[in-house]
């Protein structure tokens, strides 16, 4: 599952009108996804963030993806 904005946010970011909100595991797994593809090693307290911060709404979860999502694009560059 790869939902996350790869551009510049406009507006809240939503899945497809026809998927639901991803939940909370599938919110850790965007999160971890987009950290390893970053290079972003993580220690006890960033597992720890990741988990609480999946427990937030989608469009709050997707942003921050995003954002490091397009800076390991940048860096990659």
């Amino acid at each position: 599952m790869n939902s996350v904005p790869t551009g510049p946010l406009e507006r809240e970011p939503r899945p497809d009108i026809d998927l639901p909100l991803p939940a909370g595991p599938e919110q850790e797994a965007a999160l971890r996804e987009v950290l390893a593809a970053a290079g972003v090693e993580l220690g006890a307290y960033d597992e720890r963030i990741i988990r609480w911060l999946s427990g937030w709404e989608w469009s709050t979860v997707a942003t921050i993806a995003s954002w490091v999502q397009r800076a390991g694009q940048e860096q990659a560059k």
